[in-house]
């Protein structure tokens, strides 16, 4: 089969080859000259041949929903669009609509996997109509693990499904990682466990905390053994604040999630104007000891 792959960054690039070794032909075009086999959007259009199939891996936002109109000027009645990206499903109904005016499918695709994809798989969920998914589905077993097929692809639903169950995926690992990270504090801030990196290792067989997560955290003190390389500044892509939202929306208690969630916003403050009001309190009730700033904590006025 013959595939056009907008975006080859960390994952687009990794996915141009799975595809390749799984003997489909695919047409790549990114901005940069080094890795582009098409000069431009249009460029690539011309290399395929009727129907087209596009797959769409650039960032979320303004950036795919752009190139997704643009290919809607380029392509003809019986092509599909695929956005592979970190979309928010609520895009996927409006690209859709759009595409649809034109007879151009459109759907919508989760996808997990990170850097190891190229060895290790894709697992992919999407949303759509199954005509569309039927003649994508050459691409979608390229790129999903070996194995069932269940066990690493889903038609999730409808148009919107794909990116909706990538979003609670993302939601359900950013738990994930918090509860690794605050046992490893834990362990850390103990007495008695005397090798932390060795007391996680141990788990990655026979114990039901196992996973790749956790082999992923093991990797990581294998080259640093404190993680003291590191500052625990952590950003958020997004889906982990969309997933929260719509558990506000739908009514569903999801704490562990939120946690997580506000636990990333906290280590982005070198000082807490939040805990310094607690130690204030404190203070004040019970006379309880506090810390004062110094001259160089960055502490001051949160009032602008």
């Amino acid at each position: 089969m013959q595939l056009g792959l907008v975006g080859l960054g960390k994952m687009g690039f990794n996915m141009r080859e799975r595809i390749r070794r799984a003997g489909h032909e695919v047409v790549g075009y990114d901005r940069n000259p080094e890795v582009t086999d098409a000069s431009s959007l249009a460029d690539l259009v011309a290399k395929l041949e009727a129907p087209r199939v596009v797959w769409v891996m650039v960032p979320s936002g303004d950036i795919t929903r752009n190139t997704i109109a643009e290919l809607g000027g380029l392509l003809s009645p019986g092509d599909l669009v695929i956005d592979g990206g970190n979309s928010r499903y609520t895009d996927d109904k409006v690209n859709a609509e759009a595409l649809a005016e034109k007879e151009i499918g459109y759907l919508d695709a989760g996808v997990s996997g990170g850097v190891w994809g190229l060895d290790n798989g894709y697992g992919l969920m999407v949303g759509g109509d199954a005509a569309h998914v039927e003649l994508a589905m050459p691409i979608f077993d390229a790129l999903r693990p070996e194995g069932p097929r269940e066990e690493g692809f889903a038609h999730a639903g409808t148009v919107g499904a794909g990116h909706f169950a990538k979003m609670i995926h993302n939601g359900i690992e950013y738990g994930l990682m918090q509860a690794y990270a605050e046992g490893f504090e834990l362990l850390e801030a103990s007495k008695l466990v005397e090798n932390v990196p060795a007391t996680i290792k141990a788990w990655q067989r026979g114990t039901v905390v196992r996973s790749w997560l956790l082999d992923l955290l093991v990797r990581a003190l294998d080259s640093d053994p404190e993680l003291d390389d590191l500052r625990g500044h952590v950003e958020d892509s997004g889906e982990g604040r969309w997933t929260v939202e719509e558990a506000i929306n739908l009514a569903v208690p999801a704490p562990v999630i939120s946690a997580a969630l506000f636990a990333r916003f906290a280590s982005r403050q070198d000082d807490s104007p939040a805990m310094r009001a607690v130690a204030a309190l404190r203070n004040q009730f019970g006379g309880h000891a506090v810390t004062a700033a110094g001259p160089s904590s960055g502490s001051g006025s949160t009032q602008g």
